[in-house]
């Protein structure tokens, strides 16, 4: 029989209907059937508890309870385990499945059967807490004396370029505080096993190598020893290198990288030791062709020690190779024996004679008069450097004050200058007349210094046996004469082989060194007084 096209979806739609009518009373059905019930694919701390009543459920968690198990995993892949048996567990439900059914809506069944419900009970089991204490006490990882401890990361030794690291050691010792409290709370919700490591049961170390205290740490060091500082300047030169500066270095145990402030004093010592030439002897050679050795005095390389520590500390935070000399406090003119170079004042006190070179050319030669050493005023020897000049200067001391056109200082208040009350330099002046300390000069050779010198200039200045000058020993002897003069006082018969010796002494002189002497009238009027002493005794 055929089946006309209305009649076949006549029966569809009757069909579907049916369809749809069984869907929906399967639907109110098991709607109906979750408002006792907990849904599809349901579990309870763990404890699987899908479509099942109230009892049923907590048939299943008093079954979970009686085969309890927690596994303890230890470091080293050690496991231990805690029973529920050994702490008497036992179940403790409350009202608390009943109310975890209540608050379901049981239309909204069809939603979990594609997302799992898991609930996370607070507390599902009761059991003796001073059993677990003692259950936990027993476990090997309790053991005291097997304890390992933990190390935070360490920067070792340096070495191959690098400083070496430890790495943070994971200890056994266990935090027993956290240890007991994780362990009541996994028994408490049934958890099936407590990773020790994961849930912080371990004193760990507080810092590893991982961490960016310690990564700068290493940084900081790794760059310190990076820089090598070359001092160049002399022959041969000193390297700062990686070996003595990681010497240097230490970290605390906060890991704040520290330089050692008495090494690199020591160091810096070194260094001022190899560089500095301030108060040294030197050799020198001097214009009369003598080589000697000059003693002392304010001039040369003098290394700043602390602003080069503090140089030195910039370079380790740059953490670049440098090459460059010491910080200084005050330069000469080269490095080497010969540190004064080829421009200088040469003051010779024997000859009380000056040389003024500059790059080596003779600039000024001219006599002077320096410090009276009778009166405790001699000009001091050794190797200095001009201060500073300064024109139109008043000079002022205990008992003088002098007004001077050019003034140039190389020894605190010891300079050279021009002497408008003198009329005569050089010879031996400086014995009997000399300066405060001085050097005192005609005018136009302090003009002629001071319009080309500069302050840091070296002056040396020597006393040179056999160098004395030809007016300068004429006038040592007349002054021999003088004060053998000065010894005659009142003329007396007694004295007559005296004055007699006198005027031998005196007739000794050259013809340039007689008009030296002054008391030359005074022994002439002895002489005549000694004749009429002599005719008086006669008559």
């Amino acid at each position: 029989m055929k089946i006309s096209g209305s009649q076949r979806g006549k029966k569809i739609g009757i069909a579907a209907g049916i369809g749809t009518l069984v869907i929906f009373i399967l639907y109110i059905g098991f709607g109906i059937y979750f408002q006792g019930h907990f849904f599809f694919r349901t579990t309870i701390n763990g404890v699987g508890v899908s479509a099942a009543s109230v009892q049923r459920a907590q048939n299943n968690l008093r079954e979970q309870v009686e085969n309890y198990r927690l596994i303890l995993k230890e470091r080293g892949k050690v496991t231990e385990e805690v029973t529920g048996q050994s702490i008497d567990m036992e179940p403790a439900f409350d009202n608390q499945l009943e109310n975890l059914v209540k608050a379901q809506n049981g239309f909204a069944w069809p939603y979990y059967l594609f997302s799992p419900k898991d609930y996370k009970m607070g507390t599902v089991v009761e059991f003796d807490e001073d059993k677990l204490d003692a259950v936990l006490e027993e476990l090997s990882c309790m053991d005291r004396n097997d304890w390992v401890p933990s190390e935070n990361a360490k920067i070792l030794n340096y070495e191959d370029g690098e400083y070496q690291v430890q790495k943070a050691v994971y200890g056994t010792v266990i935090n027993e505080g956290n240890f007991l409290r994780r362990v009541r709370e996994a028994v408490s919700t049934l958890e099936e096993s407590l990773d020790l490591s994961k849930t912080g049961c371990y004193l760990n170390p507080v810092v590893t190598e991982k961490d960016a205290v310690f990564e700068e740490a290493l940084e900081t060091m790794n760059q310190y020893v990076a820089t090598e500082i070359t001092y160049t300047g002399l022959e041969e030169h000193i390297v700062l290198d990686s070996d003595r500066i990681a010497q240097w270095l230490s970290v605390d145990e906060n890991y704040q990288v520290s330089v050692d402030g008495g090494s690199l004093s020591a160091f810096v010592k070194e260094l001022a030791e190899s560089y500095n030439t301030i108060y040294t002897n030197r050799e020198f050679t001097t214009s009369y062709g003598e080589t000697i050795t000059v003693c002392g005095g304010s001039y040369g390389w003098q290394v700043d020690k602390e602003a080069e520590k503090e140089m030195i500390l910039a370079d380790l935070d740059a953490g670049n190779p440098v090459k460059r000399e010491p910080v200084y406090v005050q330069t000469a003119n080269s490095h080497g024996d010969n540190d004064y170079g080829s421009t200088y004042v040469e003051i010779n006190i024997t000859a009380q004679h000056l040389f003024f070179y500059k790059d080596g050319k003779l600039i000024v030669e001219s006599d002077f008069v320096s410090g009276n050493p009778s009166k405790g005023n001699a000009t001091p020897t050794g190797t200095y450097r001009v201060t500073y000049k300064a024109k139109d200067a008043t000079l002022r001391g205990d008992n003088y004050t002098s007004k001077v056109n050019y003034w140039i200082p190389f020894n605190n208040n010891v300079g050279m200058h021009d002497a408008s009350w003198r009329t005569t330099f050089g010879g031996t002046i400086y014995k009997r007349s000399g300066s405060h300390g001085c050097v005192n000069l005609p005018e136009s050779a302090a003009q002629k210094i001071y319009e080309n010198v500069e302050a840091g200039y070296p002056v040396v200045v020597y006393e040179l046996e056999g160098t004395e000058s030809a007016l300068g020993l004429d006038q040592d002897a007349a002054a021999e004469v003088d004060d053998a003069i000065k010894r005659i006082g009142t003329v007396t018969l007694d004295k007559e082989s005296l004055i007699e010796d006198i005027r031998k002494q005196y007739d000794a002189l050259s013809d340039t060194a007689k008009p030296y002497v002054t008391g030359l009238s005074v022994l002439h009027d002895a002489e005549k007084e000694l004749e009429q002493l002599k005719e008086e005794q006669d008559g």
